[in-house]
């Protein structure tokens, strides 16, 4: 749970530019802009190398940052938005990432860990010397017949647009938890959501 007077900061993982906008690889972007939307923002800002808004979720203070480095340099941009707001690392960062291990839909909430191969996760790894903030991980699964690179920055299909837009809404669901009531209320919340469902 945020403390009074320091802000938490939310990231969402993805690239910049149109041609990436409704890749399974820009997920992350889509729940800050869902946040932003639920919270009521002004509109983002280009600051930090990144595209960055104030936002509140009850008595809580905080920003939503879309990095605008490409994925494999996000780890500048939250660094930058963290030494000027005095972000608590290990506490009050928060990153939303796509995730190839988990399935399709499916959300991970995890207080610390391994980047699994993310590149914008090592980013924010090697900038911030720890593994060990907060990620919300949303699963895009793998593909047998696509090549792995070609598959994460892929457009997501028509068929299956229902079911990232039911993940978002999930994992902004999740970090709205997170803020009132903390992450161990969110794991055993969320994390066991998909088998419970299954």
């Amino acid at each position: 749970m945020a403390s009074q007077g320091t802000r938490f900061l939310v990231v969402g993982l993805g690239n910049p530019g149109p041609q990436y906008e409704n890749t399974r690889h820009n997920i992350g972007f889509h729940v800050v802009d869902e946040l932003a939307q639920r919270w009521k923002t002004e509109s983002f800002q280009k600051k930090f190398k990144g595209l960055l808004v104030e936002a509140s979720c009850g008595d809580q203070r905080g920003l939503l940052l879309k990095p605008q480095t490409y994925m494999n340099l996000s780890g500048d941009s939250v660094r930058e938005v963290v030494q000027f707001y005095k972000v608590p690392v290990e506490t009050h960062l928060i990153v939303i990432t796509d995730d190839l291990d988990l399935p399709p839909g499916s959300i991970r909430v995890r207080p610390s860990g391994g980047t699994g191969g993310h590149n914008g996760l090592k980013s924010i790894t090697e900038v911030f010397s720890t593994e060990d903030f907060p990620r919300v991980r949303l699963g895009i699964g793998r593909s047998q017949v696509i090549p792995t690179e070609s598959y994460v920055l892929g457009v997501i299909p028509p068929s299956e647009k229902e079911l990232y837009s039911q993940a978002v809404k999930t994992a902004a669901d999740a970090i709205e938890m997170f803020l009132k009531d903390g992450i161990q209320k969110v794991m055993n919340t969320f994390n066991k959501r998909k088998s419970n469902e299954s």
